[in-house]
């Protein structure tokens, strides 16, 4: 961020002083990047404190939807797919509207062809607490298994854990009632090894609901 704010002040210098304003597009588009990723960096801790105090700040959806135009605009398409992931996340989990899910629908078909498994994987995860909110428990699990695969695959263990006890939750919701202490048993102890404190929590409230 830093060398792209330089590099901006050296083409405004070489169009001014030098004569020369073929640098001023290029450091505009870089610019547009700068406020793309910071857009999309404060609102994740806008969001972070909604989770915390469940108070919304109206800021965190006009942030995502900042960064997800600009990144369209710049043609960044993994960008473009964590900001809408996130615009939807805020439809979801802030709003509770049915917005979100062709918001994370399209972040996850963009993510997909950036290549981004991690962003796949969160898009997933969000499409199927969406089936279960619908009762479409199959589908939820389908979402989830695949997010879990994807997770598993890149070496995102804390989001592992995280969707096993999405996953138990439903297996319960199904009569798998056998599956959804093993289910939790495993997220336990990935949330031990990779530190996940608040993953722990939810797998003992899930323990104590089901």
């Amino acid at each position: 961020m830093e060398e792209r704010i330089e590099r901006a002040r050296e083409l405004y210098e070489r169009a001014v002083f030098g004569g020369d304003p073929s640098g001023l597009e290029p450091a505009e588009r870089d610019l547009d990047g700068v406020e793309a990723d910071l857009a999309l960096a404060r609102g994740r801790i806008l969001h972070a404190r909604f989770l915390e105090r469940r108070e919304e700040d109206p800021a965190e959806l006009s942030l995502f939807e900042r960064a997800a135009e600009l990144y369209e605009k710049l043609g960044d398409v993994r960008g473009q797919a964590e900001a809408l992931f996130w615009v939807g996340v805020c439809h979801q989990v802030v709003r509770g509207d049915d917005s979100a899910v062709p918001v994370l629908e399209r972040s996850r078909e963009l993510a997909a062809r950036a290549g981004d498994e991690l962003t796949m994987s969160y898009a997933l995860r969000h499409l199927g607490i969406a089936e279960h909110m619908a009762g479409r428990l199959e589908a939820a699990r389908e979402r989830l298994e695949e997010s879990t695969r994807l997770r598993r695959e890149i070496g995102f263990l804390p989001g592992v854990a995280a969707n096993l006890v999405g996953l138990a939750y439903l297996a319960a919701g199904q009569g798998r009632h056998d599956d959804a202490p093993a289910l939790l048993d495993e997220a336990a102890e990935i949330a031990r090894a990779t530190g996940a404190h608040g993953i722990a929590r939810q797998v003992e409230q899930a323990r104590a609901d089901l």
